[in-house]
């Protein structure tokens, strides 16, 4: 068995004092998320042609006397903000939304959402503190509930970028005033508040709190931790994958065809389909997971057998729900899969032969009737159906809105609903990320739902209890209970008088 890896800066976090005075702050590149946003942004601007020449050659000569001590940050900051002028804010928003969900999600360290979490649940006033400005952030900080920002901006007028910079930068010790600024909105004791940062450029603020914390520290950061005694931890989730990862992952994707080779056999001597895939779907759930160093730690494993058979619904997090779906459940399922798969070679065709249905997510109503055939498969055949009501992966471990297919297929068929909760297979392999990297997934089966007294009628409303016994699991919050963002020292607060 793999032993998870020690996370002493999360048990430290999980064994500390509750309550409101404390602040747990964050730098954002590096310490969130993997690598550099600015460079995200950069490369995005640069494949859609959104760059000048003029700007590529600028800004590469900018970067280049940066990264040799030539230019500090404020230099940086100006002669960014100089490409911006004349440019809307509300054009820059979108991008960053649009990065957000290209780029940024997928690279968010899952130890330090974790870490993130923790001081949530103490009470801690969690903050980001970054020298980035809002547009890399904001949508980042509102997936993990973090409603305080403190970072650099340019300058504004009426919803206009002027092409400066708002001072002083959050840098430096630009960071140590951010904090301070914070402690006294909130009444935080920063001797006794956490700080985790990448770099030894936050070296004010990591001397100015209690606890400085550093994660994934550069060298020189780390040399300081070392002389002084603070404890460091260093994460291998996210960033550049090794060629074991690699191999992992395509050998684990493989494996799909091999597992089905493996049942022809089975099919041939005994002409039992039926048997067949049973036996190819357990293979291919045992070994992905084992290969790709993927364990599960699964509560109330019962209720996968108690009432087959059933619709059994998922959270869809990951390419890795597959492996982990065929692990859990085994034997004598269907599933149902978007209309693309099916041209997808050799893939599309094993997947139909083991039982997918294959529809066309923007229609509705063929969707509902491209799925006829499951409630024969479930009624006369005995096969349970594996469905993830939201349609798609998502982002981020966040629950998205459900669809109501599932619900009507077990209302037709006259099954039961089971629920499987997945929790983190982002951990795995997040939405737009190819490789896949071992970890520890949690998995919780809820008990079987009734559907025997449901109607159209009143469908919505089951719908919306069964997406709450979700987000309860999961830890998530109901629509409308979340407090409303509050960026602070954004740019949309800091205009030009």
């Amino acid at each position: 068995m793999r032993v998870p890896r020690p996370q002493p800066h999360l048990e430290e976090v999980l064994g500390s004092e509750p309550g409101p005075h404390i602040a747990a702050l964050f730098d954002f590149d590096g310490t969130i998320i993997s690598g550099y946003s600015a460079t995200a942004m950069l490369r995005e601007k640069f494949q859609r042609r959104e760059m000048s020449v003029e700007e590529i050659v600028e800004t590469g000569n900018v970067i280049a006397q940066h990264s040799m001590g030539q230019l500090g940050f404020s230099g940086l900051m100006s002669a960014a903000a100089k490409f911006m002028k004349g440019v809307d804010e509300e054009s820059f928003v979108t991008f960053g939304e649009e990065l957000y969900k290209k780029h940024i999600a997928r690279k968010i360290y899952p130890e330090t959402r974790a870490i993130i979490e923790a001081h949530q649940a103490k009470g801690h006033r969690v903050a980001i503190i970054s020298s980035a400005t809002i547009y890399q952030i904001e949508p980042t900080a509102r997936d993990l509930g973090i409603t305080d920002i403190k970072c650099s901006a340019y300058e504004i007028e009426d919803g206009v970028f002027t092409g400066e910079i708002v001072r002083p930068l959050c840098f430096g010790e630009g960071k140590v005033l951010a904090a301070e600024e914070l402690a006294a909105e909130y009444g935080l004791d920063l001797d006794q508040s956490f700080f985790y940062s990448d770099s030894d450029d936050d070296i004010e603020l990591l001397e100015r709190v209690g606890k400085p914390r550093p994660l994934n520290p550069n060298m020189k950061l780390k040399g300081i931790a070392d002389e002084r005694g603070w404890p460091v931890q260093r994460f291998a989730s996210r960033g550049t994958p090794s060629w074991i990862d690699y191999t992992r992952t395509i050998y684990a994707t493989g494996s799909l065809v091999g597992a089905f080779a493996a049942g022809l056999p089975i099919w041939a001597l005994t002409r039992s389909q039926r048997e067949a895939v049973n036996f190819s779907m357990g293979l291919f759930g045992d070994f992905a997971t084992a290969i790709t160093g993927v364990e599960l730690e699964v509560e109330d494993e019962r209720h996968l057998w108690s009432s087959r058979p059933c619709v059994f619904i998922f959270n869809h997090q990951s390419k890795a729900d597959v492996m982990i779906l065929a692990k859990l459940i085994r034997r004598d399922m269907g599933a149902v899969g978007k209309k693309e798969i099916r041209d997808i070679p050799i893939l599309g065709k094993l997947m139909e032969w083991g039982g997918t249905v294959f529809v066309d997510r923007a229609d509705g109503k063929s969707a509902i009737k491209a799925m006829e055939p499951l409630v024969d498969a479930i009624r006369h055949e005995g096969k349970s159906i594996c469905i993830a009501p939201e349609g798609t992966r998502t982002l981020t471990p966040r629950l998205a809105p459900f669809k109501k297919g599932a619900f009507h297929l077990a209302m037709q068929a006259g099954v039961p609903i089971v629920p499987i909760v997945i929790h983190n297979a982002t951990d795995v392999a997040p939405k737009n990320e190819f490789v896949m990297r071992p970890a520890t997934v949690r998995v919780t089966v809820l008990p079987p739902v009734d559907t025997s007294g449901w109607s159209v009628r009143n469908l919505n409303a089951h719908v919306r209890e069964v997406r709450g016994m979700f987000l309860r699991t999961l830890g998530q919050e109901e629509e409308g209970e979340a407090e409303p963002a509050k960026k602070k020292a954004s740019p949309r607060k800091e205009r030009k008088a």
